[in-house]
């Protein structure tokens, strides 16, 4: 996981300041991968570096105000099962911290307040040097400095109606990291009474007449209360542009729409580049399958995504 300081932002806008708690050596078997990270207030936490034994003591140790590493050996200390062992990195964050975040990778000392004098060590600059020179990943821990790179702008996911469908993947989707979610409808009845932190709703009596304000690579998931409406949808973000379009419909929706589509000008080629149905059909109709099945295929391409990435720096 990037560091990510728009998401930072939100968080001390909506609760305040906090302490991070990330993973920054992962050993053997362990609950999370190195870069899992929770956010730490008095009353909540945000996020999850594993569960279980590790993850209370390191939220008691956060809310008691440790700041630095902390090398645990998950059997000895914990008696978890697990067998490995991890380095936990403890920050506290606040908006002049997130200030701090320049560039595509950020790196700074733990546990102790950096002065003027003191310099950022040789194997620190040289690492940050290869990975902006070379592409080469760095650790994520050198001499008592933790490097992490900066997540990029998050993807717009934009999800088009709030019925059963529409609630089921912005539950499933909201807690995911890198997502830009904003969910659209006609009516402010048609949405829960609460919407789901970070989401942002978006209410027009058509709301067809919105995909214009979508980024051009933005995904979208179209699944509203009208045919009529899902077929104008498909139609402008045809001529609109879009990184991936999924819809959900059956197959006789499908072919009526082909045509229909077809038949407004659209190629092909440009129609076959919509998903008709979303999700995996053999894990049913439930809602909250039909969730799963999209929000997993959605984390299997960004996963692909950044180990293509990861791959390149490293090839060159």
């Amino acid at each position: 996981m990037s560091l990510d300081p728009a998401y930072l932002t939100r968080m001390i806008s909506a609760h305040g300041p906090f302490t991070r708690v990330v993973v920054a050596r992962a050993q053997g078997s362990t609950p999370r991968e190195e870069g899992a990270a929770m956010l730490v207030w008095p009353d909540r936490i945000v996020g999850t570096i594993g569960g279980g034994a590790l993850e209370l003591a390191a939220i008691t140790a956060a809310r008691a105000g440790r700041s630095g590493f902390e090398a645990v050996p998950l059997g000895p200390a914990m008696g978890q099962c697990c067998g490995g062992a991890v380095t936990l990195g403890y920050e506290a964050w606040d908006s002049a911290r997130i200030a701090q975040v320049q560039g595509d990778w950020h790196a700074r000392a733990l546990g102790r307040t950096l002065g003027r004098t003191e310099a950022m060590p040789l194997a620190v600059t040289r690492a940050l040097a290869r990975a902006r020179d070379r592409g080469a990943v760095p650790p994520m821990m050198i001499e008592g400095w933790l490097i992490e790179r900066v997540a990029p702008p998050p993807l717009p996911l934009w999800i088009w109606g709030a019925g059963h469908v529409g609630r089921a993947l912005v539950n499933v989707m909201q807690p995911l990291p890198d997502l830009a979610i904003h969910w659209a409808d006609s009516h402010a009845e048609r949405f829960p009474d609460t919407i789901p932190e970070g989401i942002t709703p978006l209410i027009a009596e058509n709301p067809a007449t919105l995909a214009s304000l979508a980024p051009r690579h933005a995904h979208h998931l179209v699944l509203t209360y009208s045919h009529a409406l899902d077929l104008d949808l498909c139609h402008r973000l045809l001529s609109h542009g879009f990184g991936a379009l999924g819809l959900i419909g059956s197959a006789t929706k499908w072919a009526r729409f082909r045509k229909r589509l077809a038949a407004l000008g659209h190629t092909d080629a440009q129609i076959l580049r919509i998903a008709c149905p979303i999700g995996d059909p053999s894990l049913g109709k439930h809602p909250q399958a039909i969730a799963l099945s999209v929000a997993s295929a959605l984390v299997r391409e960004q996963n692909a995504v950044q180990t293509a990435s990861e791959r390149g720096m490293r090839a060159g």
